[in-house]
């Protein structure tokens, strides 16, 4: 699957810090590329490998330029991006606006033009900017302006992922200062509440997404199982495979980037079933990038009870419907036809597919009514048909 060009879809790619954090190095990031050919999730139209936090050396050198780590990254920066890009793969980097980085490395404040140009010399199609230490007298959204301004100077095509996790009302002023997508939430953790909470934060921001501007909120924690090397990010447990569902089909409705956290190269049959679930990505991945709108079911004694509704139009004119149950205890969760738009009187039905079980469901007139376990989810695409 490749982009129309930069930032026109969500991006979809894996990222190094959700599992790894600081234990980077070139071997890693060499074998997560070889796994994402052999394995399929480049057919599957993930494309960005993307290297976080803590991959230079705490100083710059003596031009003032950033220097990779050469114990973790020996063959250096350009050389990995080469290997990545002979898969067939875009490579991705991270700086922060500050003047270091969230770990303590070199930030970009006041080197964005020669950082951008470093990153385009190396070959680096993916940047993401980090929001600590920024001086406190700056504003966060001429940083934010600076950095997209030398990227789109720099002399290559880089896709800009602006991370300041949602502050200073970033969604009303980070198109216009130049982002292919901006985070909208804290940190992401591995665990269930994290997932819910991070979603349900989301349901008044989904006019702020779209093409070119993608609504982030944050990197996918399917399959990670408690393997972080990070205690706030999750060492026990993790989520069940329900859970884990449940979040890729919320982050695939709710049109954010699908960046991978797991250790891939450890993944197990579920996880790459829900991963790699084409129908899922075909509605993350709609041309039109709109954002969905929300449905609170009746009857008024489920309102409270974590039962909502989303919905998603779609390019080929198709309805993406959501049910989604992230309360304890099986729900049923009806959907009347008229709060789609379709009313009875206009002759129109919807035959409904099951994209998880991949399989037709028919077709209905007037409602429907699914039964969905809990922290589950029912995702259906709807087509408007003729009642003949």
């Amino acid at each position: 699957m490749e982009n129309i060009k930069t930032g026109f879809h969500p991006p979809m790619g894996w990222n190094s810090w959700n599992t790894f954090t600081w234990d980077i190095n070139e071997d890693l990031i060499k074998q997560v590329a070889d796994v994402f050919v052999e394995e399929g999730y480049k057919d599957a139209g993930y494309e960005y490998i993307v290297i976080d936090d803590c991959w230079s050396l705490k100083q710059r050198d003596e031009n003032g330029n950033l220097v990779a780590d050469p114990e973790k990254f020996p063959s250096g920066m350009k050389a990995l991006a080469d290997y990545i890009h002979s898969k067939g793969l875009k490579f991705g980097m991270y700086s922060c606006a500050g003047t270091h980085t969230c770990a303590g490395y070199p930030g970009s404040f006041e080197y964005e033009f020669q950082d951008a140009k470093q990153f385009a010399s190396w070959g680096v199609d993916y940047l993401k900017y980090d929001y600590c230490y920024k001086p406190r007298a700056m504003d966060g959204e001429l940083l934010y302006r600076r950095m997209a301004l030398a990227l789109k100077n720099s002399g290559r095509d880089i896709l800009f992922s602006a991370c300041n996790w949602g502050e200073d009302h970033v969604h009303d002023w980070i198109r216009s200062a130049g982002a292919h997508m901006y985070r909208s939430t804290g940190d992401i953790q591995d665990n269930w509440d994290s997932i819910k909470r991070l979603a349900n934060s989301q349901m008044d921001k989904a006019p702020f997404t779209g093409n070119f501007c993608h609504n982030d909120m944050d990197m996918l924690v399917v399959g990670m199982r408690g393997g972080s090397n990070n205690d706030f990010i999750g060492t026990i447990g993790g989520c069940t495979d329900t859970e884990y569902k449940t979040h890729f089909a919320l982050w695939c409705m709710m049109g954010s980037p699908l960046m991978i956290g797991c250790d891939i190269r450890k993944a197990d049959a579920m996880t790459k079933r829900i991963l790699m679930n084409k129908n899922f990505i075909a509605i993350n991945q709609d041309d039109e990038a709109r954002g969905f709108y929300v449905l609170h079911p009746e009857p008024q004694w489920l309102t409270d009870s974590g039962c909502f509704i989303l919905v998603k139009v779609l390019a080929d004119g198709d309805l993406a419907i959501g049910f989604f149950n992230l309360g304890e205890g099986q729900r049923g969760i009806p959907l009347q036809f008229w709060d789609l738009g379709l009313s009875t009187a206009s002759g129109e039905m919807l035959s409904l597919y099951d994209c998880w079980e991949e399989k037709e469901l028919g077709v209905f007139k007037g409602q429907y009514h699914v039964v969905v376990p809990s922290h589950d989810c029912v995702i259906l695409r709807g087509k408007i048909v003729p009642n003949d």
